[in-house]
């Protein structure tokens, strides 16, 4: 698995969207990762002075489900409170026979086109050729975004 050479995410190849893999120990790690690779396809993370931060709890009848909705809850966040994240802690995941749910907090500070350098707009979370895989070595996510 990639997350041995260190990696935390990586953009995969695709034609008119944004495809990437996300890797960690655990699963919240993992989501925490493919959360700062669909912020690093909108702006440079490294620029956020991560000043405020913002309390997201999610449940989802399943663990595909759950990641969709908390890329489209970062991307919410995003657009109607105008703030932009540099760092992201997910706390904790639970998967259950009924529901998944999800406790984050999201560290950053409202936009500011002075100081922000802006990239590609993500327009939404897909559940396009999405994967969520267990190994020995950790998790993988694979998400796609519309841009």
């Amino acid at each position: 698995m990639s997350s041995e050479m260190g990696l935390d995410y990586e953009y995969l190849e695709h034609t008119a969207d944004v495809r990437f893999r996300a890797y960690g120990k655990s699963l919240e790690q993992a989501f925490e990762n493919a959360a700062l690779a669909m912020l690093n396809v909108m702006v440079e993370t490294s620029s956020v002075n991560n000043s405020l931060s913002v309390t997201v709890e999610l449940t989802s009848f399943d663990l595909d489900s759950l990641l969709f909705d908390w890329l489209s809850e970062i991307l919410f966040v995003f657009e109607v409170d105008e703030m932009v994240f540099g760092r992201v802690e997910v706390n904790k995941i639970t998967v259950g026979d009924e529901e998944c749910s999800l406790k984050a907090t999201l560290y950053g500070e409202t936009i500011d086109l002075s100081v922000h350098v802006f990239d590609t707009e993500v327009k939404a979370a897909t559940y396009n050729d999405m994967r969520i895989e267990k190994s020995d070595d950790g998790w993988m996510i694979q998400a796609t975004v519309d841009t």
